[in-house]
């Protein structure tokens, strides 16, 4: 069993910043965040890194950089004197908000840093991203009580080859070794796909070292949607923040998303669209009642 990182206080909502894009149309960044954060007991905070009236799976989509109003904004937070209990990164507009990231973990010595890489999935950066965006966007790693890439991710965070989703044990331990090397206290990796029917995530520790790596096994669905990583992520923090161990929130942020999967297949444009986990965010809010 991995450790508690957050010990709920059952008359306590926690805080956590969420600083992450938002999309007007497509299920995935804050319109993911908020809601599953919010199930699982959480005051969620937004920062907006950038706007989009859609998802860049879209073929045709507007994108607005909010770097320059984050720094007034985080400003205003510490004139009211906002309280925060853990700070949740992802998709970036620009490499230069990773300082607005720092900036919080400064102000915030001890919440949880959380942080989502979001860079890039089936071998490819994200169309707005830049080399120089993933090499700040590294180095959150060093610190991070959480970072959650996916196999595109951690290959481009560790310099490794991206070599598809179905990798063995051996490979899978050298990328948490490194991702741990970076300075994470703790790494889900996420995505193995040995063909065989399931996706298979890894929780491993700083502190148990690799060796004593958690796999998580969860029944793979015959179709893909968009924003399953936003899902995940969120549902795996939200559970932290629950008071669950760190394995057993992956565990259930999975499970979370399979059946969430299983609604979304019944919704128009569903592939595109994104997950539709609505019907299912009950599942997170059992987890603080």
């Amino acid at each position: 069993m991995s450790d508690i990182l957050y010990h709920r206080n059952p008359e306590y909502i926690p805080r956590v910043a969420a600083v992450h894009d938002m999309c007007g149309y497509g299920k995935c960044s804050l319109t993911a965040a908020i809601p599953i954060l919010s199930a699982a007991g959480c005051d969620v905070c937004p920062v907006p890194t950038a706007l989009f009236s859609a998802h860049t799976r879209y073929p045709v989509f507007t994108f607005h950089d909010t770097t320059p109003i984050l720094n007034d904004y985080l400003d205003a937070w510490q004139k009211e004197g906002v309280e925060l209990d853990g700070v949740y990164s992802g998709f970036l507009g620009a490499a230069e908000q990773v300082e607005i990231i720092k900036r919080l973990y400064r102000e915030y010595p001890n919440v949880l840093r959380l942080v989502d890489p979001v860079m890039g999935d089936g071998g490819k950066m994200y169309p707005t991203y830049t080399a120089e965006m993933c090499q700040a966007m590294g180095t959150l790693a060093d610190g991070a009580d959480i970072l959650l890439p996916n196999l595109t991710e951690a290959s481009i965070l560790t310099g490794l080859p991206y070599e598809g989703q179905n990798i063995d044990d051996n490979k899978v331990d050298a990328i948490l070794e490194a991702l741990l090397e970076m300075g994470a206290k703790n790494v889900v990796l996420k995505g193995i796909d040995h063909e065989d029917g399931r996706i298979r995530n890894f929780v491993a520790s700083a502190d148990q070292g690799v060796e004593h790596k958690t796999q998580l096994v969860h029944e793979k669905l015959p179709f893909m949607v968009h924003g399953t990583g936003d899902a995940f992520a969120s549902a795996l923090i939200g559970a932290v923040m629950a008071g669950r161990d760190l394995a057993e929130s992956a565990r259930v942020a999975g499970e979370f998303v399979r059946h969430a999967m299983i609604s979304t297949q019944h919704q128009p444009d569903h592939e595109r669209r994104g997950v539709s986990f609505e019907l299912n965010l009950g599942e997170l809010t059992d987890l603080v009642e």
